[in-house]
């Protein structure tokens, strides 16, 4: 469909959605196609328009969740969401006169609260790192061109990673899209290019001023010259840019040896985790709203959830009445 190939190039150059989420896209309108072909193929893009009704709309729904592998309802609202993303397009383009997706009930979902590190856990990890992180860098510097100078990359580049989505919070394609110029050494602030190409900043904490400058002397040695306020921040060790793979693989292999960490290590936790460090400290909500670029405070909410859940971790390990179960007695 010539209308799937427009949108998709929309969503990706004017709107600016990451490589992922046009993938993702592509793959519901694909699999909605699929659908309402069944029967009938498609044949135009005027067709395709007509399917999208309240009714086919809604068996769709049924098949995703009736099917043979169906989709959790987590799943579904995405593909609803997706969908409804597409019929504004279609409207803007003359092909519906209105959006029927809205008038299609969403299958309610558990609220799943954010998993995070704890804070015990996070300092084990820095101190345990710190500790060889400067010999690392001089080992590096001067033998980066050895299989040792490379393993020495490994290291230094998975603490830096680290520490800087730690620190800031950052989502892991924000990571990826910092340029050395993004870093503002004079006023202590990172400047972030988040979702829908929304721009923000976020302070600086000495520690990570100087792990970056850190790093990017020990890069410029490994490429051999000065690079460009516009190339990227952060580098695979033959310097080309980062990846989504390889972002979590550094996490995970960084944070494999702390031993108070035992769930699922990935970026976003980490971004969670400062999230949720931020709100037991009693930030204001709209403050780690904007730190984190989200639109609405409904998205930054759900940490309120983390805090109640540690409170009453605690609770249960620590009160003398939730100890012995709530029964009476010594």
């Amino acid at each position: 469909m010539d209308i799937i190939d427009s949108y998709l190039t929309y969503v990706r150059v004017v709107r600016r959605y990451s490589d992922r989420t046009v993938s993702i896209y592509d793959g519901v309108l694909s699999d909605y196609l699929a659908y309402v072909s069944r029967q009938t193929p498609i044949s135009s893009d005027e067709q395709f328009a007509q399917t999208f009704n309240v009714s086919e709309l809604r068996s769709y729904v049924a098949h995703m969740l009736d099917d043979k592998s169906p989709k959790s309802a987590r799943t579904v609202n995405l593909h609803l969401s997706a969908l409804s993303g597409f019929c504004r397009y279609l409207m803007q383009h003359g092909l519906l006169k209105s959006n029927p997706v809205k008038l299609v009930t969403k299958p309610k979902t558990e609220k799943r609260i954010p998993q995070f590190y704890r804070k015990d856990a996070m300092e084990e990890y820095f101190s345990l790192s710190q500790h060889s992180l400067e010999d690392t860098y001089d080992g590096f510097i001067k033998e980066c061109h050895t299989k040792s100078g490379r393993k020495a990359y490994s290291r230094i580049i998975e603490r830096v990673i680290v520490s800087t989505l730690y620190s800031l919070g950052l989502r892991r394609s924000e990571l990826i899209g910092m340029c050395i110029s993004d870093v503002d050494f004079g006023r202590n602030v990172v400047k972030v290019r988040g979702k829908g190409d929304k721009m923000r900043e976020i302070p600086l904490v000495p520690l990570l001023s100087e792990e970056i400058l850190l790093y990017l002397k020990a890069v410029e040695v490994m490429c051999g010259r000065k690079r460009s306020l516009k190339e990227p921040l952060f580098v695979t060790y033959d310097g080309s840019p980062l990846y989504p793979a390889y972002v979590d693989r550094a996490v995970k292999s960084a944070l494999g040896e702390v031993g108070n960490i035992r769930r699922q290590k990935s970026p976003h936790v980490l971004r969670h985790s400062l999230a949720t460090e931020l709100m037991n400290e009693e930030t204001p909500l709209n403050s780690i709203k904007e730190l984190l670029g989200h639109s609405s405070l409904a998205a930054t909410q759900v940490y309120t959830h983390s805090s109640i859940a540690r409170l009453k971790d605690s609770y249960e390990r620590a009160h003398p009445r939730a100890k012995n179960g709530g029964k009476h007695g010594d």
